[in-house]
């Protein structure tokens, strides 16, 4: 079983070096003479590169940024109380298929306090659907990941941000608590259009931004596995120059402590 693996992995390896124009008898070179982990290494390198991203990205549906593992996105504008539904096509293309009128907080802004009556402002999974619930959310809801690593980071307070529907029972006024709110047609129909594992949310005061520069999106992934190859391959030095001069950690640990956490 081991031998079937290691063989599946070199395959791979060499698959994938080719295809990044890496020579491949240098390839069985380095395997020949260094082993496996020196083959992982140089993939790990050719991800820090823009050009890798660039060829990636080049024929990539980038609307909503780099979405490698959704389907579909939803995005709340809370300006005018929309609610966005884009789903994939066959061609892996984002295409509107419908807006929701919403009800969101009754207060302007972004979410800072439990109970300050606004809905946050960032990008959240759906992490939970719930269809045993009190009348005034509807026949469901989906629960989203608020707060979420940014919002912690923060300092942001609350939870319990869903996407839900309306009172079967009772009156409510024109807003939330905090919640995105539809009509209860509109939730069902959201729960058929949707796998919430597959779903993210996006929410903003005014309109979604979208057509984010994939040259920006290339740039930013390879920030991203630069500052994941020095940490994997122990260049300290490296690691910490991703990070500026004035950071602090959630936990108050600032950059001098920081570096010589990371280093111990």
């Amino acid at each position: 079983m081991e031998n079937r693996l290691t063989k599946f992995l070199i395959k791979t390896l060499l698959l994938s070096l080719i295809s990044l124009s890496i020579n491949a008898n240098t390839l069985l070179d380095n395997y020949r003479l260094n082993g496996i982990d020196n083959i992982v290494q140089q993939l790990d390198l050719e991800l820090t590169k823009t050009s890798y991203w660039d060829e990636y990205i080049k024929n990539k549906d980038t609307t909503f940024g780099f979405l490698e593992t959704y389907s579909a996105v939803l995005t709340c504008n809370k300006e005018v109380s929309s609610l966005n539904l884009y789903k994939q096509d066959a061609n892996n293309t984002f295409k509107f298929k419908k807006k929701y009128n919403a009800f969101t907080g009754k207060v302007q802004g972004d979410k800072e306090l439990e109970g300050d009556l606004k809905t946050p402002i960032g990008v959240y999974n759906l992490t939970q659907k719930i269809s045993k619930l009190d009348s005034f959310y509807g026949p469901l809801a989906f629960v989203t990941s608020y707060p979420n690593s940014f919002d912690i980071y923060k300092g942001r307070k609350g939870h319990g941000i869903w996407i839900h529907g309306l009172p079967t029972d009772q009156e409510r006024d024109d807003f939330t608590k905090g919640c995105i709110a539809i009509n209860n047609s509109s939730i069902k129909c959201l729960d058929r259009n949707i796998n919430i594992d597959k779903t993210i949310l996006i929410i903003n005061k005014t309109k979604v931004n979208q057509n984010i520069s994939k040259k920006i999106l290339s740039s930013i992934l390879a920030q991203l596995y630069s500052w994941r190859y020095a940490w994997t391959y122990n260049d300290i030095d490296k690691y910490i120059s991703f990070y500026a001069n004035n950071f602090i950690r959630y936990d108050g640990m600032n950059i001098d402590t920081f570096k010589e956490y990371k280093t111990r």
